[in-house]
């Protein structure tokens, strides 16, 4: 049975921002070649950490959710782990409320996008 996930990863601050966005591309291609359905995906910029990690005090954030089977998960946090480009990641099983919010959240996004275009 698929479940929904969502992960957050962040990205050395070192990286070009075509870098990153390869970063991103390859771990998009991983979920879909696993079979799995990515939902969303937001670029949450440049952002200061709470504290330093490698010696860095900010990071690039990028957050995806999507369904996929549970053995995804493993092959993806080994993918994480192996990569000197991420500083941290986290991956979160959703329920069914924090899917309803996170549908309310991009819907509520959406609308800010509309009113100041």
């Amino acid at each position: 049975m698929a479940n929904q996930y969502e992960t957050v990863f962040i990205m050395t601050p070192v990286l070009s921002e075509e870098q990153a966005k390869e970063t991103v591309g390859k771990y998009k291609k991983l979920l879909t070649d696993n079979r799995c359905k990515v939902i969303y995906s937001d670029d949450w910029g440049l952002r200061k950490l709470a504290y330093p990690i490698q010696k860095k005090t900010t990071g690039f954030y990028h957050l995806f959710q999507f369904e996929g089977e549970g053995s995804v998960i493993a092959d993806l946090e080994l993918a994480f782990k192996r990569d000197e480009r991420l500083l941290r990641y986290m991956t979160v099983a959703l329920d069914k409320h924090a899917i309803a919010y996170s549908e309310k959240r991009r819907n509520k996004s959406k609308k800010k996008e509309t009113v100041t275009a």
